[in-house]
C-alpha cells in the first residue's frame, strides 16, 4: 500500500484531482521525516507518535546531541528493518544515518 506525499504539510496534487503516492523507499523516508518532526504526544489516540525533538531546546549543550540521539531512535523504534546508525547535531542542523534491509539512507532536518 502507498502513502501519499506530503511536502511542506500538504499533499501534493497530481493535476486530475487526486493526490501523488509514494511506494517503497520513498515511503519509508517520508514517513521518518513525518515521525521526526511530529511532537510526540501531539496526537490524542497516538501518543507514542513524533518525536521530542522539539525540546531540544531546553536541553544543556553538553546534552543536546545525546538527547538528540535518544528522541530519533524511540521515534523510529517502531519501524521494522530499520537502524539508526549515526546522529549528528550541529546547531539545528540534525543529520540521520539510518540502514534499512542493507541500504543506507541518510536525511537531514533543521530542529527548532
Amino acid at each position: 500500500m502507498a502513502e501519499l506525499k506530503i511536502r511542506d504539510g500538504d499533499y501534493v496534487s497530481d493535476g486530475v484531482g487526486g493526490a501523488v503516492r509514494v511506494k517503497g523507499r520513498d515511503e519509508l523516508l517520508q514517513r521518518v521525516l513525518f515521525k521526526l518532526t511530529a511532537r510526540r504526544s501531539g496526537f490524542l489516540f497516538l501518543e507514542s507518535m513524533g518525536s521530542t525533538l522539539y525540546a531540544l531546546g531546553g536541553a544543556a549543550a553538553s546534552q543536546r546531541q545525546g538527547a538528540a540521539k535518544a528522541a530519533v531512535v524511540q521515534a523510529l523504534a517502531a519501524e521494522k528493518n530499520l537502524q539508526v546508525e549515526q546522529v549528528e547535531l550541529n546547531g539545528d542542523q540534525l543529520t540521520v544515518q539510518l540502514n534499512y534491509e542493507g541500504e543506507e539512507l541518510n536525511l537531514q532536518l533543521t530542529v527548532q
